[in-house]
């Protein structure tokens, strides 16, 4: 296609040099090349081959066009230097021709002319010198390229009649000067436009399609010569001008496979591998980008995090490929919420995130939310069978919700935690209630971070009664925290506390320690129960601490148990179990706390080498129901089986104890046995129940 172009053009010596098979492979595998590194779109994946016309074909092969116009823009920016340097050339040539033939040819000829063509050159040369090649579109330097041809034969004409116009007058020195005027105008031309190459053939065969035949039909041999010569010498700078652009094509289309490769390692950086939506990384990008456009319009948007209620138990249950499986579809659900204003991201894990702009009323976007919420909810089919992973929503406005991507994020989560906590399976709105809610929890933790816990942390212990000898067996030990500016802080809050700021550790290690040297006061019979973090057990460090304190007490390791939840053993199963295995080598016994609550508990039981089992307080409060009945028999009937000890949280009336003693549990412990209370209230209590039960054996 390129071939037959130029013999258009009608010079047969151009086709020798241009009929080189490898130079036709060559223009072939450049336009394949450039046609098909383009059309990516992103995050499907795909390219797009997009087919060449014929007419395509030909300006791309000549330099006017390719299969993307980018490379126009790049022709443009190289052009600019090189044609203001030709336009100088030029002018400067025909100044010095027309001055040479001032006194010989007429006056149309040495000003007419020039006053023509040379203001020409100056206004295209200023248009040049004003163009910025950066800020032009694709379709206009298209338009650059060919108008430049356009000219540039114009102008050719127009000079190399002019020339040969003014060789008919003066003696050999001028019609030498014509010859020079000439051959250096097509050699300028031929290297200054070798970034448009359509423009150098075009000025190349108009030039010399004239000058060649002009000086051969002569008759006089030194011109003659002179023609030849100078047809050879431009059928070499031809080739070589050839090569040198096909050689700028392969650059650019070098730059441009590595560009795409660099967008397409960006993307894949920015993209989740199992979901396919795009990761933290891009959503945060993201965010950061809308808050600053946001910040200057002043416009609201939305971000909301999502996360899967039940996939840790379905991940553990079913097996890791299940897991993939459930945040595949998670994946595939989210994306048909995404589009040009909401975008979708996978943040790790089993949790998900939302960046909404342009929201609309917060009702619309809770709506939105809850949407989400129920679509994954939807069973998801696991062969033979279903899963229901169920997912809870945190939701957060800007700016009323905060103004840096940190506060924003945080308080998305901070309402997912609540959603978690009390909503489960809906979305929750970020408010001014959890804003005062975050503050007191911020004044906790810097009041624990700067507290002098020794002195302002104590141990209390609840009682433990075996029913069968009616008598206190073991007690539990419960923080309590008293500081002198926040006062009395409920276990709840600053234990969380402790475990946001990474205090735990610390906290758990003075708190057993004070247990310890408590325990060591109480009588031989009366064993001591002590809670452990969830973050306690997978810590190696702090496993070890506790074994060091057990040691450095006196305190009988096999009078000593360590209550673990659920939540503690999900944390990390096998460094759990290693932990578990190290402490029960002591003699220390290990007891499940709230059992039931959780969703694996089960699975754990079996696994584990446990000592005791603690029936959540829950499931006493509706023991009178007929659920509430049935759980707490099919828990003591699964504590004898395994020959586990079974204690009954939350005794708070007789009719309860009354319930469970009738069901077969041994052990209780409630309010109704006794409140927290300080080691001398215990000891008290100790003695007193020790004298009754003395006054009752006398009796």
């Amino acid at each position: 296609m390129f071939l037959p172009q130029i013999r258009n053009i009608g010079t047969d010596r151009f086709i020798g040099t241009l009929s080189k098979p490898y130079l036709l492979t060559r223009l072939q595998r450049y336009r394949a090349l450039i046609a098909g590194v383009y059309g990516y779109r992103e995050w499907d994946g795909t390219s797009q081959m997009k087919p060449l016309s014929t007419s395509q074909k030909f300006l791309l092969g000549l330099g006017m066009q390719s299969g993307d116009n980018q490379i126009a823009i790049r022709q443009l920016a190289e052009l600019q230097p090189q044609i203001l340097s030709l336009y100088a050339l030029i002018v400067v040539n025909a100044c010095a021709l027309a001055f040479t033939h001032y006194a010989l040819a007429p006056a149309w000829l040495t000003l007419g002319v020039p006053s023509v063509l040379l203001p020409l050159c100056v206004a295209r040369g200023i248009q040049w010198w004003r163009l910025r090649p950066d800020e032009t579109s694709q379709a206009e330097a298209v338009r650059h390229l060919r108008r430049t041809s356009i000219v540039t034969v114009l102008l050719s004409i127009g000079f190399v009649s002019w020339g040969l116009t003014l060789d008919g007058y003066g003696g050999p020195y001028h019609q030498a000067h014509v010859v020079v005027f000439i051959a250096i105008t097509v050699i300028a031309c031929i290297f200054c436009l070798s970034y448009l190459p359509t423009a150098a053939f075009l000025a190349t065969t108009v030039v010399m399609g004239a000058f060649i035949p002009y000086y051969l039909a002569s008759g006089k041999p030194v011109f003659v010569a002179i023609a030849l010569n100078v047809l050879f010498v431009t059928i070499v700078m031809v080739r070589i001008i050839v090569k040198s652009f096909l050689s700028f094509l392969e650059l650019f289309d070098s730059q441009t496979e590595t560009q795409r490769l660099v967008e397409e390692n960006k993307r894949l950086a920015m993209t989740d591998s199992l979901t396919k939506l795009p990761n933290r990384r891009y959503f945060f990008q993201n965010l950061n980008c809308l808050l600053e456009s946001s910040s200057n319009d002043h416009r609201e948007f939305a971000l909301a995090i999502f996360d899967l209620d039940r996939f840790k138990p379905i991940n553990d249950s079913y097996g890791h490929t299940a897991g993939d499986r459930v945040l595949e579809e998670a994946g595939r659900r989210l994306r048909s919420f995404a589009n040009e204003d909401v975008t979708v991201a996978r943040l790790g894990g089993d949790e998900f995130g939302m960046l909404i702009r342009r929201p609309g009323t917060a009702t619309e976007i809770l709506a939105l939310c809850d949407e989400v919420c129920e679509k994954l909810h939807i069973p998801v089919p696991l062969g033979d069978t279903q899963v229901i992973p169920g997912c809870s929503g945190g939701l957060v406005l800007y700016p009323t919700g905060g103004r840096t991507a940190d506060e924003l994020f945080d308080r998305a989560d901070y309402a997912l935690y609540h959603s978690k906590e009390s909503r489960r399976g809906s979305t929750t709105i970020f408010s001014q209630e959890h804003e005062d809610a975050i503050r007191a929890e911020r004044a906790i933790e810097s009041a624990l971070q700067s507290a002098d816990l020794a002195s302002e942390m104590e141990v209390h212990f609840q009682p433990i009664l075996d029913t069968a000898f009616n008598t206190i067996t073991l007690v539990e030990g419960l923080a309590r925290w008293t500081n002198p500016t926040l006062g009395r802080v409920s276990p709840d809050r600053f234990i969380a506390a402790a475990e946001r700021c990474g205090m735990i550790h610390t906290l758990t290690i003075v708190l057993l320690r004070k247990a310890l040297a408590d325990a060591v006061r109480l009588p031989p019979t009366v064993g001591l129960s002590f809670n452990l973090s969830s973050h306690d057990l997978v810590s190696p460090s702090t496993v070890i601490s506790i074994i060091a304190a057990v040691h450095q007490s006196g305190f009988d390791p096999r009078r000593l148990t360590l209550e673990l939840t659920e939540t503690a053993l999900m944390r990390d199963f096998e460094v759990a179990q290693g932990s578990i295995a190290s402490l029960r080598a002591m003699g220390i016994k290990i007891a499940l706390d709230d059992f039931g609550t959780g969703y694996s508990s089960l699975g754990y039981v079996h696994r584990l080498q446990l000592d005791k089992i603690k029936i959540d307080r829950s499931f006493l409060a509706n023991i009178d129901s007929d659920v509430g009945r049935n759980v707490v028999i099919t828990i003591l009937d699964l504590c004898l089986n395994l020959k586990l000890d079974c204690i009954a949280e939350g005794v708070e009336t007789k009719e309860q104890l009354l319930a469970v003693r009738s069901h077969g549990c041994r052990y209780v412990q409630g309010y109704l046995i006794g409140k927290p209370m300080s080691l001398g209230a215990l000891l008290h209590e100790l003695d007193v129940r020790a004298t009754v039960r003395s006054d009752q054996l006398v009796a």
